[in-house]
């Protein structure tokens, strides 16, 4: 297992720019494992960084791809009218709302040919055939799960390992069906009662993901069962992050409440609450046609450093996340998980 002998803590694979190859090595290197989010970037862009990754790091890392959602012909007329005015705001025109694989097919291809030490797919199942074609080129998978049931099916596929994502994350929801009479896409489970849900239902390495912060949280899942405690917000704020500076700027504020949300990419995600959130809760559940349309809102919302159009993905442990390198803020979270558990011992 790849994680064995290693600082039981993954980076979160953000697509959209905060993951950079920077991001992974510093972790990697520190004894932990980096995630690259494969998903959203051409075949050729996630080539370069795997490459990038591996001029600065030889420690094993990961790459996340988005399994593509199922095609709804959903009506968008509608929405699209609410996004061309906020974007006309900005001085920009939606984007157009069409489905697409987001070259699952090609980055797959990148992946096996890569050789990359670890492969995680978001969002649902990877056909067997190609967990079988990543094994033979000697990857670990691992699939995203938010139910035990999804863990049953990860597990007939031959996935090595599952990520187990409790509601308290930041970013999209890994449920492999959205839902759309379901806010959160799916059930709402907390990180423990799903650790405890999935053990229960497969016997594969955990990875737990879902408001991790803290040494302590980190302790807590590995005495829960969890093999490695994966976290995203945390790691948003550390200097290698490609995290928007209005982002960064709201988040160290901490005044924002986070809650989940289809209305920047038509998938339930958790995020801070701004305008755009607010003003669109019945935003219609068709991934990635949502994501295309409001592409070109987020982009200049950003470059305006507006936080109220854009999407801020965070978990709800998110005030607390504490700005340094990310080598660091592992070395930090191993000592602060060493003294969680010392302590509890010493109480039992």
């Amino acid at each position: 297992m790849i994680f064995s002998g290693r600082v039981p803590v993954v980076v979160a694979p953000m697509a959209g720019g905060p993951s950079t190859p920077e991001l992974v090595a510093a972790v990697s290197g520190a004894g932990g494992v980096g995630f690259l989010a494969g998903a959203l970037l051409s075949p050729d862009t996630l080539t370069e960084q795997i490459g990038r990754v591996r001029a600065l790091t030889s420690e094993p890392f990961g790459v996340n791809l988005f399994v593509p959602s199922e095609r709804r012909d959903v009506p968008l007329d509608e929405f699209r009218g609410r996004v061309a005015e906020v974007a006309g705001r900005y001085g920009v025109e939606p984007g157009v709302a069409d489905w697409d694989d987001d070259s699952y097919p090609a980055k797959v291809r990148v992946l096996v040919e890569a050789r990359v030490p670890v492969v995680s797919f978001t969002f649902g199942l990877p056909e067997a055939v190609t967990v079988d074609e990543l094994h033979s080129a000697g990857s670990t998978v691992v699939i995203t799960v938010t139910t035990a049931d999804e863990a049953r099916q990860a597990a007939r596929v031959g996935a090595d390992a599952v990520c187990v994502q409790g509601m308290e994350a930041g970013g999209h929801r890994g449920v492999f069906h959205d839902d759309p009479a379901q806010p959160g896409g799916g059930p709402l489970m907390g990180l423990l009662a799903a650790i405890r849900s999935v053990r229960a239902a497969v016997d594969l390495p955990i990875i737990a993901a879902g408001g991790l912060v803290h040494g302590a949280d980190v302790a807590a899942v590995l005495t829960a069962g969890a093999v490695a405690a994966q976290l995203g917000t945390a790691f948003l704020v550390c200097d290698e992050a490609g995290t928007q500076p209005v982002q960064w700027a709201e988040m160290a504020d901490g005044q924002r409440q986070t809650a989940i949300t289809r209305a920047f990419s038509g998938r339930p995600a958790r995020g801070l609450v701004n305008r755009f959130m607010t003003d669109n809760p019945d935003a219609p559940a068709a991934y990635p046609q949502v994501n295309n349309l409001t592409k070109p809102m987020r982009g200049a919302a950003g470059k305006a450093g507006d936080a109220e159009s854009i999407s801020m993905w965070a978990g709800q442990s998110y005030a607390h996340a504490r700005p340094m390198p990310a080598a660091e803020l592992v070395a930090v979270l191993r000592r602060e998980a060493r003294e969680a558990l010392r302590g509890v011992a010493d109480r039992l």
